[in-house]
């Protein structure tokens, strides 16, 4: 079984769609392994978005993370973090599929309500982050 990191950012939490969100992911036969949720540290919010520190966006995303509670979360099941990306829909909750969580709970990036790891060794380094 593989495992993806999850995140369900604080425009969501601050939206009371914790429940909502997770459901998405369990009605799709993911099974949540770990659950947390806690009110980042900088250090973690930088450590999860280095690779996009030199990015023109990349301040938004810190302070996007940072401007509340979220809910980090390890999910798994077979070909978990390609489910989970399909469940999200597009980064840009614009140009997310209908029926999607971006899609809709998203607002404007960098407030598109989840985050979720792209590949087993990227879950593997957010989920260390996240859960030490």
């Amino acid at each position: 079984m593989e495992k993806s990191l999850v995140l369900i950012k604080p425009d969501a939490v601050r939206r009371n769609l914790i429940g909502a969100i997770i459901a998405m992911y369990e009605n799709h036969g993911l099974v949540v392994q770990r659950l947390e949720k806690l009110t980042p540290h900088p250090d973690q919010a930088k450590a999860h978005y280095a690779e996009h520190e030199e990015k023109p966006f990349y301040p938004g995303l810190i302070d996007s993370i940072l401007s509340g509670d979220i809910v980090a979360m390890v999910v798994e099941g077979e070909r978990a973090i390609e489910t989970v990306r399909r469940i999200n829909g597009a980064t840009d909750p614009r140009k997310a599929e209908p029926g999607t969580i971006r899609a809709l709970y998203g607002e404007e990036l960098p407030n598109n309500s989840v985050h979720a790891s792209d590949s087993v060794e990227s879950a593997e380094r957010e989920s260390a982050i996240w859960f030490q």
